[in-house]
């Protein structure tokens, strides 16, 4: 009889811990995904695009266009650094209302 009766409780203070830690990781996984939403809806807000996934690569594929513009000027590539500009420029121009 006391042999079941300590089974039980080591098993439930066991449960009970792995509950407290699972509970604590789910807060904190929420947490952080509240967090990236909020910054992810305040950024394309400022730029004002749409906060979707599809509008943000868009976004990160137009920024290193760019980067490839500046690149092709420092190394003295006038024609390859104007065109990558222009399609940078195009395609943010195409996202950012």
């Amino acid at each position: 009889m006391q042999v079941e009766s300590f089974f039980e409780w080591l098993g439930q203070a066991l449960g009970s811990v792995i509950r407290f830690i699972i509970d604590g990781l789910n807060g904190f996984f929420h947490m952080l995904t509240h967090a990236g939403e909020n910054f992810i809806d305040g950024f394309a807000r400022a730029l004002g695009i749409s906060p979707s996934i599809f509008s943000l690569l868009i976004l990160v594929f137009g920024l290193m266009l760019i980067y490839s513009a500046i690149r092709a000027f420092m190394r003295a590539s006038v024609f390859l650094g104007i065109l990558w500009l222009l399609l940078g420029l195009w395609l943010l121009s195409w996202i950012i209302h």
